[in-house]
């Protein structure tokens, strides 16, 4: 679908076959903040707080379950793409049409912990815009956890803006935010 010349990152639709390589990938990282929720709710108004916080120590975030899971409802999904480089699998990046709004919505994304910081989640996030875009769609959201600090940094770091959260999006109760971009 898309390849960034200058680093040999080539993006395209999974295969059967590369989810056995999905799996394998270290998609795990480290975290010293989250963005904490604080609801406040008087008379006539209520107020959404969120607040990068500060952990006492690194949080490892594991996010084996979820990979595990992409194998088993593949067809489900309107589209996962693969990132590799030099021919290995480096990443993945979920995406499924939304119902209202004319979205695209990514679910799930990670890079192999090895092979971060070198536009390969970029190179699949334009391909999933571009794909987006000739779908006649009008955004693309991404949702992530809130402990995932690095994933809400990558988003408003390519012009994603907070649009909303859901505190009870996860099955273990994390809350997910969501982030968007206007395509048109």
């Amino acid at each position: 679908m898309t390849s960034s010349d200058s680093k040999s990152i080539s993006v395209r639709q999974a295969a059967n076959s590369d989810f056995k390589k999905i799996s394998a990938l270290d998609a795990s990282n480290n975290t010293d903040y989250v963005w904490q929720m604080e609801l406040r709710e008087e008379d006539t108004r209520i107020k959404v707080f969120f607040q990068r916080t500060r952990l006492p120590r690194s949080v490892e975030l594991d996010f084996q379950n979820s990979i595990d899971d992409l194998e088993t409802n593949l067809m489900k999904h309107t589209l996962v793409l693969v990132s590799e480089s030099m021919g290995v699998l480096t990443g993945f990046l979920v995406l499924d049409r939304g119902t209202a709004q004319d979205a695209a919505i990514i679910t799930n994304f990670a890079v192999e912990r090895s092979m971060r910081r070198r536009g390969i989640a970029t190179a699949m996030l334009v391909t999933a815009r571009e794909w987006a875009s000739r779908a006649g769609l009008n955004r693309l959201i991404i949702v992530t956890q809130s402990r995932n600090y690095p994933a809400i940094c990558f988003c408003r770091r390519n012009g994603y803006i907070y649009c909303g959260y859901n505190d009870s999006y996860y099955s273990n109760q994390d809350i997910a935010l969501f982030f968007s971009m206007k395509l048109r």
